[in-house]
């Protein structure tokens, strides 16, 4: 299986839009950050976990040249309007692109790309084909089993997943015990970090996250979602061996 973070970044990006600090001025390409997304190959299986604002330019820099499938943590915009992008994907398919979701989240897709959805739109600029699927508490996406995760984003849930021995958790302001209990004994962890401080009432901090981390215990833990507070190089010499900030283009082989 390959892991491929092809975003890293909060909502915003890195570097975010007019400003001037120094992560965003910063010359590290580790500090160029698309929004938060995976892919993962297995088996010829191309499968996403977010389709992000820049799913274009991240299929383009990575060579995804054909998705499978689609999982989607929640229904906030920088995750689900990139499947706007997947009409290329269901044309070369010849068939709806699957896309696996919560209930809510699926009533939130329809109401942000409403045009697909709705009778007596016009066709003819094309749109994408999308087979919306309501996500149980486990479900197969290709040669891919997937176990649900819940996570608490400080005003609504967000969907994790556990596949093989990976666990991913993004948006997450805090985990509720009966996923740190799912979480257990998984190899690879990757979680979301959005800064060291102040605290922020809808992500989790560096330090929440490596609490989150402690009780999961895994081998290696991966801090995505990062914000423009912070610096790859600076984070990655605070942090102990097991953890690692995640950078974009970062490829694993499971």
């Amino acid at each position: 299986m390959k892991i491929v973070f092809i975003g890293t970044g909060t909502s915003t990006g890195v570097p975010v839009i007019g400003c001037k600090c120094k992560v965003c001025k910063s010359d590290n390409p580790k500090n160029k950050r698309l929004r938060q997304s995976l892919w993962i190959y297995e088996k010829s299986f191309s499968f996403l976990i977010d389709a992000t604002i820049d799913l274009r330019q991240q299929a383009l820099l990575y060579g995804i040249d054909k998705v499978d499938a689609i999982a989607i943590t929640h229904p906030h915009a920088d995750h689900i309007l990139g499947l706007d992008e997947t009409r290329i994907y269901s044309y070369l398919n010849k068939k709806p692109l699957p896309v696996y979701a919560t209930k809510e989240s699926i009533a939130g897709i329809k109401r942000s790309l409403w045009y697909c959805f709705e009778e007596g739109v016009p066709q003819g600029g094309g749109l994408p084909e999308l087979q919306l699927i309501e996500i149980k508490e486990e479900f197969d996406a290709g040669p891919l089993h997937l176990i649900r995760l819940s996570g608490d984003h400080g005003f609504q849930e967000v969907t994790g997943f556990r596949f093989n021995d990976v666990c991913y958790l993004t948006d997450c302001k805090r985990v509720p015990e009966e996923t740190i209990e799912k979480a257990k004994g998984c190899q690879l962890l990757i979680v979301n970090a959005l800064r060291e401080k102040p605290e922020h009432p809808t992500h989790m901090t560096v330090s929440e996250a490596i609490d989150v981390i402690r009780q999961i215990k895994p081998k290696k833990s991966y801090l995505v979602h990062l914000g423009h507070q912070i610096d790859y190089n600076d984070l990655e010499q605070k942090l102990p061996d097991d953890i690692k900030p995640a950078y974009d283009g970062l490829t694993l082989e499971i």
